[in-house]
C-alpha cells in the first residue's frame, strides 16, 4: 500500500522578488511524497493565489485524494480526480519520481521522449524602475537570456533601460496581464526597438482582443489565458507561443499532451515556472528538451536550494541523469 504525505517549505528568496501583483522575500511550496514499499517519490507544487489556490486550499486537495492514491490511483486517474492546478502537480510529480525510482529508469525513458540536453534557461529580472532594473541588467548582461518583468505604466522606459544594461543578451518580457489596450502599441514599439523576442501575457486573460490583428514579428505568449491540454482549444490564434507550467497544467501528464497539442497546432512553445526549488524545476525539463523558450531559473532566484539539487553552470542547466 501506499502512503501519501505534504509538507509545507518555505526557501528564502536572494533578495526580493517583485511582479506587477506585488513583491515577496520567500517561495512557500508544498510537497507531496508518494512512499510505496520503502521507495518515495516526491512533487513540489506552487499554490498561486491569481488562480484561487493558497496554502491550504491545495492541502486539503491533496489529502482529500489519499485513500484513492493508497489504493493505487494512477496518473490517469489523477486527471479525474483533481482539477489542474498545483495539488494535481505534486501528487502527479510525486508519482512519475515513484515510478521513475522503482524502476531505475528516467522520467525521459518513461515518457518516451527525447532524453534532455543542457538547455539555456532565462533569467528573472523583478520589476523595479528604470534605473533599478538597468542596474540589474548590468549585473546580468554575461547571461543569454533575460526575462524582464514589466508593470503597465512606465514600461517602455524600463525595457528601454535593461536593453542599455545588457545591451548582448537576448530578452523576452512577461507583462503578467499588467498592459492595457490603450498602451498596447506605445508598449509594442518599445518592444521592438530592444529586439524582445518574446512578450509573455500582455493583456488580462479574457480582456485580450486588442492583440487580434497586431502585426509584430515579436512571439505573443500566453501563460494566464491558459492552463491545460482542454484549454488550447479555447486559445485565441493571436497568441503565436504558450507557456507551459505544471503547477497549471496539473503535473508532467497533462503538460506533455499540451506540448504535443500545441505543437501540432504551429504554436512555439515555452516552458515555465513558478518561484521553487529543484524539485518542481527536474519533470518541467523534459518539457524544455526542444522548447524554442526555456525559463527554468527558480533555484537561481532563491538564497539556497535543495540538496542534491539541478546542475546550473551560469544559466545553463544540465538536465539530471
Amino acid at each position: 500500500m501506499r502512503m501519501l504525505k505534504t509538507a509545507v517549505e518555505r526557501w528564502p528568496i536572494a533578495g526580493s522578488f517583485t511582479i506587477s501583483r506585488g513583491s515577496r522575500t520567500e517561495a512557500v511550496v508544498v510537497v507531496a511524497s508518494i512512499t510505496e514499499a520503502g521507495v518515495t517519490g516526491q512533487g513540489e507544487c506552487v499554490p498561486y493565489a491569481r488562480y484561487g489556490e493558497s496554502i491550504e486550499s491545495v492541502i486539503a486537495q491533496i489529502e482529500g485524494i489519499a485513500m484513492a492514491v493508497s489504493g493505487g490511483a494512477s496518473r490517469q486517474d489523477l486527471l479525474t480526480l483533481l482539477p489542474a492546478g498545483a495539488a494535481r502537480n505534486a501528487v502527479d510529480c510525486a508519482l512519475w519520481d515513484l515510478e521513475a525510482r522503482q524502476s531505475g529508469k528516467s522520467l525521459a525513458a518513461l515518457a518516451d521522449m527525447p532524453t534532455p540536453r543542457p538547455m539555456i534557461t532565462a533569467y528573472t529580472l523583478s520589476l523595479g524602475t528604470p534605473e533599478s532594473m538597468r542596474e540589474a541588467a548590468e549585473k546580468a548582461s554575461h547571461r543569454p537570456l533575460l526575462k524582464v518583468k514589466l508593470g503597465g505604466e512606465g514600461d517602455p522606459e524600463r525595457i528601454a533601460a535593461v536593453r542599455a544594461g545588457a545591451p548582448k543578451s537576448r530578452i523576452i518580457v512577461d507583462a503578467n496581464e499588467a498592459w492595457r489596450a490603450e498602451t498596447l502599441v506605445a508598449n509594442l514599439a518599445a518592444c521592438e526597438a530592444a529586439g524582445v523576442e518574446l512578450i509573455e501575457q500582455p493583456l488580462p486573460a479574457g480582456e485580450d482582443k486588442a492583440l487580434r490583428g497586431v502585426a509584430t514579428k515579436i512571439a505573443l505568449c500566453a501563460d494566464e489565458s491558459i492552463h491545460d491540454a482542454a484549454s488550447l482549444a479555447h486559445l485565441p490564434s493571436f497568441y503565436t507561443a504558450v507557456n507551459i507550467k505544471l503547477d497549471k497544467t496539473g503535473g508532467l501528464t497533462d503538460a506533455l499532451a499540451l506540448l504535443k497539442a500545441a505543437r501540432a497546432r504551429g504554436l512555439k512553445v515555452m516552458v515555465g515556472c513558478m518561484l521553487g526549488t529543484s524539485l518542481a524545476m527536474a519533470p518541467a525539463v523534459l518539457i524544455g528538451e526542444g522548447a524554442e523558450f526555456v525559463d527554468l531559473d527558480g533555484p537561481l532566484l532563491l538564497a539556497k536550494d535543495r540538496e542534491p539539487g539541478l546542475t546550473y553552470e551560469g544559466s545553463l542547466l544540465i538536465p539530471p541523469i
